[in-house]
């Protein structure tokens, strides 16, 4: 196991060398095909997504996937440090990437390289490194899912400090446009959009979802973005903002959109409705396995490929989330060592139902 360990902090070194922004990650597919591929397995392959099967398939068995993603946002000018020098310092390890979500990717691919050798495992294992979860992008895990079979559990690698997310909050994002109708700034003429706006933003700020879920709280609404005006003596007639929604799984996107949009006077569009949160029960037998090894467990305000996946998942890894996106970004080494320990003893033995869900 020691020199899985040791072999996989050098492709995760590889890796941070190369930058891998979200829809710009052929490089980095290309090393990790290249790699899976020198360990001997069927490299699959779709645009910039990667996986392969373990070995001893049977297909009596259940299906666990392991995936992460190797994509990354790009960096800010607050950096530093070169982002794609990986340094090794003081036990840590910097680099963009390097929490989110590289540590989690090389420590499921650790993990799937030592179970592969162990044989009459009570399942079968994909591991899956995805693109463009960043973005939450179409050529990301979504183009894959039905390439990758019948999946019983989903084993999701984010930096979460190794605790187990169990439910996740979705996302809804929305255009708004209130519309006014333009005059000098001068005169009593017109009417002004931002006031419209105004208006429909305090009513998103002010207003409070009545269902409330255990794991994830309140629907949280954030407007984020808003522009209008292109003169100091026009008056607006048309002021867009863009409201994130992060849902809480006792409403659906499109129950949320039908409130909102009964309320503002402000036309309102809906990007998606395609990422919805989960949740995965607590009587579920790796939430089970994880409480009795002694991992905590909560919902997650932030989203992953797991709003993608039409099975049962948990997401767990490596690393602190606080430190995703943040200038010198760096994730401590026995971090990554005491993942793998971790997601080992999580999986050993563990004996999950078949879902039955055929895709």
């Amino acid at each position: 196991m020691n020199n899985i360990k040791t072999n996989i902090l050098h492709l995760l070194k590889e890796l941070l060398k190369i930058p891998s922004y979200s829809e710009e990650e052929g490089k980095t597919a290309d090393l990790l095909q290249e790699y899976l591929a020198g360990k001997g397995f069927q490299v699959h392959r779709k645009l910039n997504n990667i996986w392969v099967n373990g070995k001893d398939w049977d297909p009596a068995k259940p299906v666990i996937l392991l995936n992460s993603h190797h994509d990354t946002v790009k960096y800010t000018e607050s950096w530093t440090i070169d982002p794609f020098l990986p340094i090794e310092k003081e036990g840590k390890l910097y680099g963009l990437g390097s929490n989110d979500a590289g540590g989690s990717l090389v420590a499921l691919l650790a993990v799937f390289l030592a179970l592969n050798e162990i044989k009459n495992k009570p399942y079968n294992l994909i591991f899956a490194a995805s693109a463009e979860e960043e973005i939450s992008g179409k050529n990301g895990i979504e183009c894959i899912v039905n390439d990758l079979g019948d999946v019983d559990l989903a084993i999701v690698g984010e930096p979460t400090q190794m605790q187990m997310a169990m439910a996740e909050k979705g996302l809804l994002v929305l255009d708004c446009v209130a519309i006014g109708k333009s005059g000098h700034a001068a005169r009593e003429e017109g009417v002004n959009a931002i006031y419209i706006a105004m208006d429909d933003i305090k009513w998103i700020k002010n207003y409070a979802f009545p269902k409330k879920s255990d794991f994830l709280g309140n629907v949280k609404m954030t407007v984020s973005q808003i522009n209008a005006g292109y003169q100091h003596n026009v008056m607006p007639d048309r002021c867009s903002f863009v409201v994130d929604i992060r849902s809480n799984g006792l409403y659906t996107n499109e129950e949320i959109f039908k409130i909102i949009k009964k309320q503002l006077k402000s036309e309102v569009s809906a990007r998606s409705f395609d990422l919805r949160s989960s949740q995965i029960s607590i009587e579920h037998p790796v939430v089970q396995k994880g409480i009795k090894l002694g991992l905590g467990y909560f919902g997650s305000p932030t989203m992953s490929d797991q709003a993608k996946m039409p099975f049962p998942s948990i997401k767990i890894g490596p690393g602190d989330s606080s430190r995703s996106h943040t200038a010198d970004e760096f994730i401590y080494i026995d971090e990554i060592y005491e993942g793998i320990d971790t997601y080992l003893e999580l999986l050993k033995d563990l004996i999950i139902p078949k879902n039955n869900i055929k895709k």
